[in-house]
């Protein structure tokens, strides 16, 4: 997925992202022990900070190739330029620190294999370019695995690639991957998108069922989500990354949303999935997978996306190069 195309959502962010650069200058401002990697830091509510205490494993330390290991850094590529899409990635409210799930996923990943996380963020073609040059060793930045893009690149997976239903968080409607649950309801969604796509062929089942289903459009996601908290419309479909988003900045108040369920952005035949990214045949991405893996099974990989509001988007193992997207789908 592209971040930018997938998070349709219009957020407003710092104008310090576009001057900030990588490296030691964006690690200064998590304020991490050594030992430690700080979850949310600088995110101004966007998510829960943690601290958390991740060990170098040797044995999975080991798997990495001397060409990357041999500075002791770890080069991370973000396509988070201009703007950013929290709460994937953006610039923290120092004006300096990249935060965000991805790149805290990038310094945990870097911990378990014994390394200092690096940061080059870029535009999203950009990032590929620094992938396909070397200067990227490794990519956190919302990428979907696709056979297309397995023919340049290696995939480790770590999120599910999902859309979802944001409701009033009084609202005890859930979507549990039915269509026939939508009947009746007014449902907002954005022009243009996959999941308009998704969304009509849905009402076009509920026609020929004799049932109704009424698609809303709005101009911004403000004016969509006031609909929302109003009881204009039922329900908005959109990229979940984004809902997570909604969740955290509503959280607390009157206008509190919640997720009412998810649907696999690839739709109804495969699982999406959002994969960590290497040049092909590097050597690197099955140490990247089984850092992935340690974090699962250790728990703080279920610890970092609850800091986020991710948790519809869990995997139960991260995997190298699983099933992608097909190159016929559109």
């Amino acid at each position: 997925m592209k971040p930018a195309a997938a998070l349709t959502l219009a957020i407003v962010l710092v104008a310090g992202l576009a001057g900030c650069g990588n490296g030691d200058e964006a690690e200064a401002g998590t304020g991490a022990a050594a030992g430690t990697v700080s979850i949310g830091a600088q995110a101004n509510g966007i998510a829960k900070p943690a601290e958390l205490k991740v060990d170098k494993q040797q044995s999975i330390a080991d798997e990495v190739p001397d060409a990357v290991k041999s500075d002791g850094k770890l080069t991370i590529g973000l396509g988070a330029l201009p703007t950013g899409f929290p709460p994937l990635a953006f610039v923290g409210d120092d004006d300096k620190t990249f935060t965000g799930a991805e790149p805290d996923l990038g310094r945990l990943v870097a911990a378990v294999l014994g390394l200092k996380p690096e940061f080059n963020n870029d535009t999203w073609d950009n990032l590929f370019v620094g992938i396909d040059s070397g200067k990227n060793e490794l990519g956190f930045s919302n990428i979907t695995d696709t056979e297309q893009r397995k023919e340049k690149y290696d995939f480790a997976s770590y999120r599910q690639d999902n859309l979802g239903f944001a409701v009033k968080g009084s609202n005890t409607w859930n979507f549990d991957k039915d269509y026939t649950k939508l009947a009746g309801l007014k449902v907002a969604v954005g022009a243009g998108t996959n999941q308009e796509k998704i969304l009509v062929a849905w009402q076009d089942k509920l026609k020929s069922e004799g049932k109704a289903l009424d698609i809303k459009y709005f101009a911004d996601t403000p004016s969509t989500f006031k609909a929302l908290v109003s009881g204009q419309i039922d329900a908005y479909f959109g990229p979940n990354p984004g809902i997570a988003y909604q969740i955290s900045k509503t959280q607390g108040t009157a206008d509190v949303v919640r997720n009412a369920g998810v649907y696999s952005g690839a739709g109804e035949s495969l699982q999406g999935l959002i994969a960590a990214t290497t040049k092909k045949d590097n050597g690197l991405i099955k140490a990247v997978a089984d850092a992935i893996n340690y974090l699962i099974q250790s728990g703080q990989y279920k610890q970092w996306l609850a800091a986020y509001n991710l948790d519809t988007e869990a995997v139960a193992t991260s995997q190298v190069n699983p099933p992608g997207l097909p190159k016929s789908n559109k």
